[in-house]
């Protein structure tokens, strides 16, 4: 798959009159269907360049790879760390781990964890948030992972 087209920035086109775009008449493309192996969840999109890259590459596919409970998969996205970059995770929320290509999905402590914190392997942008995160757990090894627009 090209990815090339990927590595530009993304950005909203100005709108006329100089006014800022309603967020609310784009509510529907924000929302990615992520379907996980017989599982399928919903990621809002966050309003940051790394949501919006993500939203501009789909469709998407992958192998899911456990890690304690977390789940990541790689991705052909290339940015860079953003403001929202995170070394402690919350459960629900997605993350771009720049260096490495690949989306986690936390849904519990990692192996680095210590008590009651979600640590992530480095610092990770913001890509969104999942509609439910506890159906992770019945993901295996090498499930096939899709991410798409939510045409519903």
């Amino acid at each position: 798959m090209p990815t090339n087209y990927l590595r530009r920035s993304v950005k909203a086109p100005p709108s006329p009159g100089g006014s800022r775009p309603s967020r609310a008449a784009g509510n529907r493309s924000r929302r990615v269907r992520l379907s996980v192996g017989r599982f399928t969840v919903f990621i809002d999109l966050a309003d940051t360049q790394a949501g919006q890259l993500l939203g501009v590459a789909l469709p998407l596919f992958s192998k899911a790879e456990p890690w304690g409970d977390c789940l990541h998969f790689e991705v052909p996205l290339r940015f860079g760390r953003d403001r929202t970059a995170r070394l402690n995770g919350r459960l629900g929320d997605v993350y771009l781990w720049a260096e490495e290509s690949r989306i986690l999905l936390p849904f519990g402590m990692t192996p680095i964890s210590h008590d009651g914190e979600v640590r992530l392997p480095a610092p990770c942008n913001v890509l969104g948030t999942l509609s439910d995160w506890a159906v992770l757990r019945g993901v295996h090894p090498s499930d096939k992972v899709t991410l798409e627009r939510d045409g519903g």
